[in-house]
C-alpha cells in the first residue's frame, strides 16, 4: 500500500487507441488478470475513446466488473453549437465516474487554456463526476527551474473557484510533459517533491482537510518496473498510465504494484 491513508487510484488512459471491438477484448482479458483482492486495495479506472465508452460500460455492468469507467475529455457547456464536442451530462448518462481534464496533449496540441480547464472542472463536478485534473511542465520549464511555479499555478487556476468539499473529492495528476511517451520518468524523489508541492498549494487554497483528502497521481512513462517505487512516496496516491495501459498484462502488473 502507499505510505498514506488515501485509497490509491490507478487510471489507464488509452488515448486514441482501440476501437470498440478491441476495447471489449481488452477488458475481458484485464478482468481475468485483475482479481478481487486487487480491487480491495486499489481503485482502477479505464479511459477509452468516446466511441468505446458504451461498449465498455455494457461489459462492466453486465459482468459486474469493478473497474470504474472514465473519459478522456469533455466540453464545459451542456449543449450548443460545438461540433465534435461531448457534454459532461452525456458522459454521466453512461455512468462515467472520472473525466481527465487538461491533459498535456489537450493543452499543447489543442490549445486548452487554464481558464478552459477551470470551466471543465466545474462542469464535470456539476454532472456528479470526478475530474482528474492534469498539471505539468515542459522540458524547457524544468531546465529553467520553474517546474513548481508552473505546476502550482495550474493547480491554483483549476481549483480556486471550488469549495473545500469539492476540492477534497478531486484527483490531480502531475504529468511532466517531457516524460510522456518518451520512456523518461521523473526520479521518485522529484515526483514526490512536485506532488508534495501540489498538496501544499491545495492546503493554502482549501485547507488542511482538503489537502489530506485530495488524491495526487503521477503520470509519465509509468510501468510495472517503476510503479512500486512511485507508490511508496507519501504524496503519490496513484498513477495516470498512458502507453502501458494498452497492454493488459503490463497494466495488471501496475495495478498489482503492492505485490512487487
Amino acid at each position: 500500500m502507499s505510505a498514506n491513508s488515501r485509497r490509491p487510484l490507478i487510471s489507464g488512459n488509452w488515448k486514441m487507441h482501440q476501437n470498440h471491438y478491441e476495447a471489449i477484448q481488452f477488458m475481458q482479458k484485464l478482468a481475468y488478470l485483475v482479481g478481487k483482492d486487487d480491487f480491495e486495495a486499489v481503485d482502477v479506472s479505464v479511459h477509452p475513446p468516446f466511441t468505446d465508452i458504451r461498449s465498455v460500460q455494457t461489459l462492466i455492468e453486465a459482468d459486474s466488473l469493478r473497474f470504474l469507467l472514465g473519459a478522456q475529455h469533455c466540453h464545459f457547456e451542456e449543449k450548443g453549437a460545438f461540433t465534435g464536442e461531448v457534454a459532461p451530462s452525456f458522459l454521466a448518462k453512461l455512468n462515467v465516474k472520472y473525466v481527465i481534464c487538461g491533459h498535456s496533449e489537450r493543452r499543447e496540441i489543442f490549445g486548452e487554456t487554464d481558464e478552459m480547464v477551470k470551466s471543465k472542472v466545474k462542469a464535470i463536478l456539476a454532472s456528479n463526476m470526478t475530474p482528474i485534473v492534469c498539471v505539468g511542465e515542459t522540458l524547457d520549464e524544468r531546465e529553467s527551474g520553474s517546474t513548481t511555479e508552473k505546476v502550482v499555478g495550474q493547480v491554483r487556476s483549476a481549483l480556486s473557484a471550488l469549495s473545500p468539499e469539492q476540492v477534497a473529492s478531486l484527483v490531480v495528476a502531475y504529468e511532466p510533459i517531457w516524460a510522456i511517451g518518451t520512456g523518461k520518468t521523473a526520479t521518485t524523489e522529484d515526483a514526490q517533491e512536485v506532488c508534495a508541492a501540489i498538496r501544499r498549494e491545495v492546503s493554502v487554497l482549501s485547507g488542511a482537510d482538503a489537502a489530506n483528502s485530495i488524491r495526487v497521481q503521477y503520470g509519465g512513462s509509468v510501468k510495472a518496473a517503476n510503479i512500486a517505487d512511485l507508490m511508496s512516496q507519501p504524496d503519490i496516491d496513484g498513477a495516470l498510465v498512458g502507453g502501458a495501459s494498452l497492454d493488459p498484462d503490463e497494466f495488471a502488473r501496475i495495478v498489482q504494484y503492492r505485490l512487487h
